[in-house]
């Protein structure tokens, strides 16, 4: 091997190297933005299901049955 050849070689190496950390930059890039959504989406569906089970509540509220079981219970603890 002649030294032109060595020394083409080496840039080569040199190049796809580069090229495979460009990549692993990318993918890494990628991987941070897909935790970034999936933290996201869990706060979402958290607040939702907080909003679900407030709303549940309040609509028992609303219509008597979170009264009903109050009384039921105040009855139950001072037996009036």
């Amino acid at each position: 091997m002649s030294s032109l050849d060595v020394e083409y070689l080496s840039e080569q190496l040199t190049h796809t190297l580069d090229l495979v950390k460009a990549e692993l930059r990318m993918v890494n890039h990628r991987l941070e933005q897909l935790e970034k959504d999936q933290e996201d989406h869990e706060k979402r569906i958290r607040q939702l299901t907080d909003s679900s089970t407030q709303f549940k509540v309040l609509a028992g509220l609303a219509t008597g049955g979170g009264l009903l079981s109050i009384a039921s219970l105040l009855k139950l603890l001072f037996g009036t």
